[in-house]
């Protein structure tokens, strides 16, 4: 794998990814320049390619001259027949054995070139997709952006396949045949010269259709692509409800709506094809007629006629494969934008430039905070006023669509004021490289996220040289032991995907290994016992205990049992803190947390 990234680098001190994204901003709405810009310091490969190929196509360009020079000879009785013919199957098959080393070489240069630029656009989206806010994960469903990592990459490379080597190979051809033909005749030469202009005519009376049902078919492809993923996530919850049927019926639609795009791409290209092909086998027909007649005229050898035919055919083909690349073209071009919806995207944290901190506190301070959702001027936070002190155990309860997650979004640091402050350690949170900060917090949310890998791969997750001392007090720390040691592996025991082998509490319990491992300053707990059993339920509330202990803590939670031991209290009603206190001076103020716990009694 390391042989193989050396080859592909680039010449000179070139950042890949970084050079991606100035490609798409530098030359945005031209997708032709972008591509050609992608391939900086690969384009030694491209001309060593071009070279190779040169070399390896010899033998087919100089057959027709061997071919018609022997045909002149035979007829004109030429006396040196014999020897001549010899000589020209020595140089021919000369040039077939070239012809082993040279394709290698062009297919290896050619691939060499374009696999850097496949992988290195899919490591530039992976590094964006990191970089983009959870605003912009949240509003784009993540099967589209898996389309534009695999489909839209994919046809990238096929585009670099087709502009920089098929088309220049077609440009070669049809070149050897023009010099060769005008050497011999320019009459035949002007002739051949009428294909070009036909050609370009019929592929702009395309073009615009072409691309119109291109976009068309990649806008449904990659709505197919996050209706599948859905479909697939959903499968536990579809059976439960018996709802097979209505699932296979909405996706039958979405597939119906795929295929209709695409048979109206296919029907464009099908009849673009067939009228390029028809009118180029026309003009060669013309050809054929035409020579025969000037070597009746005696204007040309006999032979001479093989030779302009084999040439026009030359062009004709590869004027042709022209006209049928044209589609693969539109469809990489259109994938060439379709990436730079990610790249150039400007919904990102902007950590460059501000303040790096080594060390946090954890003393947090709500100042007039108001916050709203783009495109969305109703405020989720209203001038809320919170002071947290470093090691507190806050609760954040309240009703559904209060605020609460958002408020724990912007402890996270992925959401900012959109007015007042959010200060930690008496530094504005807008002002820090957030990086930095995440360091030293560490978050349970209320679903689990685990990932397909073993239970000492999800524990241990980012944190590096971690002592078997160490993860076995974590384990014990988050009540895992009986459960780690009654697997056959352990620790190294496969999670399946999404961690679908373990129960809630275990994979719940798993969480908050992870965030014990990484000695966190601050955490986050998002309804961390939510829909579990109370054995399980008992189990996580002692892990979150030893967890919290000594830590600057938000917690929500909807059970307000789990809570009674945190140090304080706050109640937040339509975006504002209307009640804050301990547990016991919550309940003596019979307002709207007594309230909620009579409902709960």
């Amino acid at each position: 794998m390391k042989d193989f990234e050396k080859k592909t680098a680039p010449r000179g001190n070139i950042d890949t990814e970084s050079w991606f994204i100035e490609c798409y901003r530098r030359y945005q709405g031209h997708p032709i320049k972008i591509l050609i810009s992608l391939y900086k310091g690969n384009y030694h490969k491209f001309v060593l390619a071009v070279i190779s190929f040169f070399i390896k196509h010899s033998c087919v360009w100089v057959l027709p001259i061997v071919t018609a020079n022997i045909i002149n000879d035979v007829t004109n009785a030429n006396p040196n027949t014999i020897r001549n013919i010899i000589f020209y199957v020595v140089l021919e098959a000369a040039l077939i054995a070239i012809n082993i080393p040279a394709n290698y070489l062009y297919t290896a240069y050619k691939s060499l070139a374009t696999r850097y630029v496949e992988i290195g656009l899919r490591k530039a989206l992976v590094r964006k997709l990191q970089q983009l806010s959870i605003s912009y994960h949240v509003e784009t469903q993540s099967g589209r952006l898996q389309s534009k990592i695999m489909r839209d990459v994919e046809a990238v490379e096929t585009l670099s396949t087709q502009m920089f080597l098929n088309i220049l190979n077609i440009v070669l051809n049809i070149g050897v045949a023009l010099v060769v033909t005008g050497s011999k005749s320019r009459t035949v030469f002007v002739f051949f010269i009428f294909a070009a202009p036909v050609a370009a005519i019929t592929m702009v009376s395309f073009r615009t259709a072409m691309r119109k049902r291109n976009t068309e078919f990649r806008k449904e492809m990659e709505e197919t692509s996050a209706r599948v993923m859905e479909m697939v996530e959903l499968v536990p919850v579809t059976r439960a409800h018996a709802l097979e049927e209505e699932e296979a019926l909405k996706m039958s639609g979405q597939l119906l709506a795929v295929a209709e795009k695409g048979y109206q791409l296919d029907v464009i290209q099908a009849l673009f094809g067939s009228v390029g092909w028809a009118i180029f086998q026309l003009f060669q027909v013309g050809c054929l007629a035409f020579t025969g007649y000037l070597a009746i005229k005696g204007s040309i050898g006999v032979g001479d006629i093989t030779l302009y035919q084999s040439y026009f055919a030359t062009v004709v083909n590869q004027v042709s494969a022209i006209v049928t690349l044209l589609p693969i073209i539109t469809k990489g071009i259109e994938s060439v934008n379709s990436i730079g919806e990610v790249l150039l995207s400007d919904e990102i944290e902007k950590n460059e430039g501000k303040e790096k901190l080594t060390e946090v506190k954890g003393v947090f301070d709500f100042q007039e905070v108001c916050f709203h959702y783009k495109n969305n001027e109703n405020s989720v936070l209203n001038h809320l006023n919170l002071h947290v002190e470093q090691g507190e155990t806050i609760a954040i309860v309240g009703e559904s669509g209060a605020g609460k997650s958002t408020i724990l979004n912007m402890v996270i640091g992925f959401h900012m004021a959109s007015e007042g402050k959010v200060l930690l350690d008496g530094r504005d949170m807008s002002q820090i490289d957030l990086r930095t900060y995440r360091k030293f917090l560490a978050v349970v949310p209320q679903t689990s996220i685990l990932f397909s890998g073993t239970i000492r791969d999800n524990i241990t997750y980012g944190c590096d040289n971690v002592t078997d001392e160490e993860l076995a007090e974590v384990v014990r720390a988050a009540n895992l032991t009986d459960m780690i040691a009654s697997l056959p592996k352990g620790l190294d025991t496969m999670v399946g995907e999404h961690g679908g082998k373990l129960s809630g509490g275990q994979r719940q319990r798993i969480a908050i290994a992870r965030a014990l491992i990484r000695n966190p300053k601050i955490i986050v707990l998002d309804e961390a016992t939510s829909a579990l059993d109370s054995i399980s339920e008992k189990l996580i509330q002692e892990a979150v205990n030893r967890l919290v202990k000594g830590r600057t803590t938000f917690i929500v939670a909807h059970r307000l049992s789990t809570i009674r031991d945190a140090d304080k209290i706050a109640v937040i009603d339509n975006g504002k803190c209307v009640e804050y206190g301990t547990y016991e001076e919550l309940l003596e103020q019979k307002g709207a947390f007594y309230r909620m716990k009579k409902i709960q009694s």
